[in-house]
């Protein structure tokens, strides 16, 4: 099986999807020159093989970017466009959310306005605040809007085909650290449903679920607390909306522990949402109370002792797993 990194993996993904379908293409800042003429970025080699028609350059503008994108999809094509930072999803906000996410609903379910909005995430790299906060609990928020965030290359091939195949806008949230860390891929065509999460590793004593990037700390996570007899089950949602609530419980239901691991922020995070879940649907299973491994409630420093400190690792997950035993 072919090994590559998250940011090649969604390479093939665009390729093979640009090559299935001609109604698809790709826009935004730098995706056929600049930083991505690096062979590991998800762009990298479309423009010379697609030519300026499908490969787009745009003005530094999330907002004319995301504008481009709901136009496109209204008359019938399959545009899939990149926010370079989550942070300037903020800017693109209006056309995503008081559109895209919308047009559907407006139309009493008669018209589809399928697009992907891939929006790069995550701290670990010294880009600072204004680049590197975590806004997935934000979009998932908004009714009409699919959330996904690969944790392994494999998945993310295999999703954004799927998202770029879905009927309806899609934000695909993918980690930047994970652009250079190589994993197994299947060749060719395949897809990994959007709204399933997937048990990484089976346990009997505690529930983490977790998603993107963090899916890393809770398999060193797991692998320590097995040397002291505590088997961890490792839920990766790969989804947040639709949430694959069924996976949830089940693990919980098993286990009798839970423990929601992510990178953003603490309060009003998605985390909360899992932990209401648990609550509501399998309070009766659980042994102990639900806890919740995040970020704090700051901005992502940009020194990097600071920004250590401030991303969940594995042993703060140890930490609070010992906590609940």
């Amino acid at each position: 099986m072919q090994e590559l990194t998250l940011g090649q993996a969604i390479n093939q993904a665009l390729r093979e999807e640009m090559n299935r379908d001609e109604r698809v293409f790709i826009a935004g800042e730098g995706v056929g020159i600049s930083i991505h003429s690096d062979p590991r970025m998800a762009t990298h080699g479309l423009l010379e093989e697609f030519g300026p028609r499908r490969v787009k350059d745009t003005p530094v503008s999330e907002a004319a970017i995301a504008g481009l994108a709901v136009g496109a999809s209204v008359m019938g094509l399959l545009p899939v466009v990149e926010i370079m930072f989550n942070p300037f999803f903020t800017i693109a906000a209006d056309q995503i959310v008081n559109h895209a996410a919308k047009l559907r609903y407006l139309s009493g379910g008669k018209s589809k306005f399928p697009l992907v909005v891939r929006v790069k995430t995550g701290a670990g790299i010294g880009a600072g605040c204004q680049h590197s906060h975590n806004l997935e609990a934000w979009v998932a928020h908004t009714p009409g809007l699919k959330v996904v965030m690969p944790g392994t290359p494999a998945d993310a091939k295999g999703l954004l085909k799927s998202a770029i195949r879905d009927e309806n806008p899609v934000i695909f949230i993918e980690d930047m650290i994970l652009n250079f860390v190589p994993g197994p891929v299947p060749e060719g065509d395949y897809t990994v449903p959007i709204g399933v999460a997937d048990v990484k590793k089976p346990g009997r004593d505690v529930t983490v679920v977790t998603w993107s990037k963090m899916l890393g700390a809770a398999f060193k996570a797991a692998g320590q607390l097995e040397q002291e007899g505590i088997s961890v089950e490792i839920v990766d949602l790969r989804t947040l909306v639709p949430l694959d609530e069924a996976a949830i419980l089940e693990s919980v239901r098993k286990t009798g522990r839970l423990v929601v691991l992510h990178e953003a922020t603490r309060t009003g995070g998605f985390g909360g949402e899992i932990a209401a879940l648990a609550a509501e649907k399998a309070f009766d299973a659980l042994k102990a109370p639900v806890k919740r491994v995040t970020a704090p409630d700051i901005p992502v420093p940009f020194s990097k002792p600071l920004e250590d400190f401030y991303m969940p690792n594995e042993n703060s997950l140890i930490e609070a797993i010992k906590e609940i035993f």
